[in-house]
């Protein structure tokens, strides 16, 4: 076993900073599509049918030209003050310290690292839906769809913990693009099988079900409930802007690493816009008034079990990735200020490497060892107290949607372009941002709503 005192940056030879960027195109596109296409996909079609034919596929579409501007104008805001030679933010937070101030550095950084432990919180949730999901699906073939085919969630939620104990040892982003292309892969196929599996059961039908109205209620403010919480789902299924500078800051340059992130967003948003309506779309016009809260584990499916135990197998290879997308950055966040505050802790600082038989050497960091376990313990144990998929997304998608994919970006983007008060683009981009706020107000009202009145109920 050997010591290396200093703290492991990059292997390779290094940028200006000591870090090897070598994202591409294809990576970058990888990455953001591990992070989008996630759990959120699942609740769409219940979301559909919440809001009906005509406010549901609007708002997909209208989420994806929001999320998209949102990344346009974060995209500018990797470097500052100029987009192209300014000095590098290697994170979100790292932005809105240069252009922002200290006030509201410390309340981006409340809501983003509580965002990305909720969206941990609802992968492991998912996980343990997928991994029930199998094995129900394997009951209902053997023993009839009327079996008491009922198995808990504690034990698969304590399984993919167990796995992420030891995912959560990769270094950083910049050693993540295998499984983030792993990940996307597996997020195609789990939405082409939902796509596919809700075309075929409309044809079977051989009508289109659902209504205008969407699903029916006993009164109006059970309606209103539960469309926004459909908009509160809605919103965690799309944006990214809270690990945008992340992925980002793994990109080679020259081009210009904002020219690159700029058509990777426009490409992976038209890519999980297609996903999202198709899996939203038809699964309302396969169920109707009956459609499941998650589309693959909700069992409006029966048969092919195989291609159903197929789509929820790539949900949880899938999430394995997503999980370390949206844990990495609070990592990178914790140790870096561990860092700083004990230069020369070898608790801290010290790697430790170790030599295992037919495997590469081991690096080992203790602070490393023991925070990423302890973070990984307490997703699960969280998500195993509060166990309501679509409640738990709705909560996630309000509280992240306004300020971190909306208010920020624009605030950054007036900063970094010096756009004056009362200019027309100033007054556009403000009336965007109220637009959001109050979206993000019903949404998350709805969820907590029904998060409770599930809690309760």
């Amino acid at each position: 076993m050997a010591v290396d005192h200093s703290l492991e940056l990059a292997d390779g030879s290094n940028d200006d900073d000591g870090h090897l960027r070598t994202g591409t195109l294809r990576s970058c596109v990888a990455h953001i599509i591990t992070a989008v296409i996630g759990s959120g996909v699942l609740s769409l079609a219940w979301s559909t049918a919440q809001l009906g034919w005509i406010a549901g596929p609007a708002s997909l579409l209208c989420f994806a030209i929001v999320t998209y501007v949102s990344s346009f104008l974060l995209a500018d805001c990797y470097r500052s003050p100029d987009p192209i030679n300014g000095k590098r933010n290697r994170s979100y937070i790292d932005a809105v310290r240069l252009n922002l101030g200290k006030t509201q550095t410390w309340f981006c950084g409340l809501l983003q690292n509580l965002t990305f432990y909720g969206t941990a919180v609802a992968y492991v949730i998912t996980t343990s839906t997928s991994m029930r999901a199998i094995q129900k699906s394997n009951c209902y073939h053997r023993e009839g769809h009327n079996a008491p085919c009922a198995y808990g969630d504690t034990k698969h939620m304590l399984l993919f913990g167990a796995v992420q104990v030891v995912m959560s040892q990769i270094p950083d982003f910049h050693n993540m693009e295998w499984l983030s292309v792993i990940a996307a892969i597996m997020s195609f196929a789990y939405s082409f099988i939902g796509f596919g599996l809700g075309f075929a059961k409309v044809i079977e039908n051989g009508r289109i079900k659902g209504s205008i109205a969407g699903v029916p209620t006993a009164n109006l403010a059970d309606k209103l409930w539960l469309a926004f919480q459909a908009l509160g789902d809605i919103a965690f299924a799309y944006p990214y802007s809270i690990i945008l500078l992340e992925i980002q800051d793994t990109l080679k340059s020259p081009p210009p690493e904002n020219k690159t992130m700029k058509m990777a967003s426009m490409i992976s948003i038209f890519i999980t816009t297609f996903f999202y309506l198709c899996c939203g779309c038809f699964g309302y016009a396969a169920f109707g008034n009956d459609t499941p809260g998650n589309l693959l584990t909700g069992f409006g499916f029966y048969e092919p079990y195989w291609l159903i135990d197929l789509a929820n197998a790539c949900i949880v290879l899938h999430l394995v990735g997503g999980y370390q997308i949206f844990s990495q950055p609070v990592f990178a966040f914790v140790e870096r200020w561990f860092t700083r505050k004990y230069p020369s802790s070898g608790f801290v600082n010290n790697f430790y490497t170790f030599k295992l038989p037919l495997l590469p050497p081991l690096r080992v960091n203790i602070l490393r060892l023991c925070f990423r376990t302890a973070y990984v313990v307490s997703t699960t144990a969280v998500a195993i107290i509060f166990p309501y998929f679509n409640q738990v997304l709705g909560v996630l998608g309000a509280l992240n949607f306004w300020p971190l994919a909306i208010y920020f970006p624009v605030e950054m983007y007036f900063v970094q372009k010096k756009i004056g008060a009362w200019t027309r683009k100033w007054i556009v981009l403000r009336t965007f941002s109220f637009i959001c706020l109050l979206v993000t107000i019903i949404g998350l009202i709805g969820s907590i709503e029904g998060l409770i009145s599930a809690k309760l109920g």
